[in-house]
């Protein structure tokens, strides 16, 4: 029995070994993406930084339009949620803080008698509310580790499209915002309908009133009306990379955490399978001491008959 219990104790640290290996692996490359999807939003922030700054230029020179995406409902009877998760887990609590957070605001919104529905961004949201019964609008999947502005631009044109068709009355985005390698929280922003012109504006923090002077053409309200769908798309596009972000670093995470175990559980196996091997070898000895002790006693035994024997033969 105790030889069985080692083998047994070496198939499972040689298993946990490899688990080891492969977290290790899995931490190393998740830390490399951080930094590349890091890069990636540094990147795109000039372009998103220099859309707001013509927005602010055309606020300065007064320019005002009543586009669709600008449309402030009366009353906010559907809403529609673009949920951004990942494809695959061993992420912590990545995926689950995200859906978890989509899930209150759909559940408050029902609540209030409102209709919903489901954008959902990652393979893990479609497989989460398809489960519990929750109808899914539309799924978009296989990029969420590392988004393109094609994949941004084809979800907010089926955004803008239910918008604009009167179908949804308000688009919340949920997704993780990434602020450092080990902050990241999960946030609900609406992203539908757009602030007005001016609120852009102040939101960008540039001086607009100095560059005022600028001339537009075909005219100023042509060019806002033709930037604020790139707006939206802009604002998409950096919640994905986000987004991205964060599933990397909670990867990164998760795994140093699991490699960390990985190693706490060998030291325990081996604590195990040594006092295993030292109760197997010190059970051989008692086996041998035993036997050698009963060979001893049938020796004596067998000599005192035979002297007893020749003496009363004598």
């Amino acid at each position: 029995m105790p030889g069985g219990a080692e083998r047994i104790l070496k198939r499972r640290i040689g298993s946990v070994r490899n688990t080891k290996k492969i977290t290790r692996a899995m931490e190393l490359i998740a830390a490399t993406r951080v930094a590349r999807a890091q890069a990636r939003a540094r990147a795109a922030r000039p372009y998103a930084e220099q859309l707001t700054g013509v927005i602010e230029d055309l606020a300065a020179s007064g320019a005002d339009v009543s586009h669709p995406l600008l449309r402030q409902p009366e009353q906010i009877q559907n809403v529609a949620f673009i949920v951004c998760a990942g494809d695959r887990g061993l992420a912590g609590a990545y995926n689950s803080a995200v859906i978890r957070s989509a899930e209150r605001e759909i559940q408050a919104l029902r609540a209030q008698g409102g209709d919903y529905r489901i954008i959902g961004v990652g393979k893990k949201v479609g497989d989460y509310f398809k489960f519990r019964g929750f109808d899914i609008e539309a799924e978009y999947t296989g990029f969420t580790d590392n988004p393109t502005y094609e994949n941004a631009r084809e979800i907010a044109r089926h955004i803008r499209e239910l918008f604009d068709a009167g179908e949804v009355d308000q688009v919340e985005l949920i997704y993780t915002e990434f602020i450092s390698v080990g902050t990241q929280n999960a946030v609900v922003r609406r992203f539908l309908p757009l602030e007005s012109t001016q609120t852009i504006a102040e939101a960008g923090g540039g001086d607009a009133t100095a560059l005022a002077g600028f001339s537009f053409e075909p005219s100023p309200e042509g060019v806002l009306e033709d930037l604020l769908p790139r707006y939206v798309e802009a604002r998409l596009f950096a919640a994905l990379l986000d987004a991205a972000a964060s599933e990397h670093a909670n990867r990164q995470r998760a795994m140093k955490a699991a490699t960390e175990n990985a190693e706490e559980l060998i030291v325990k196996l081996s604590r195990i399978m040594n006092r295993a091997r030292q109760e197997a070898i010190t059970t051989e000895i008692m086996e041998i001491v035993s036997g050698a002790e009963s060979l001893a006693a049938g020796a004596d035994d067998d000599v005192l008959p035979n002297a007893s024997t020749f003496e009363l033969a004598e």
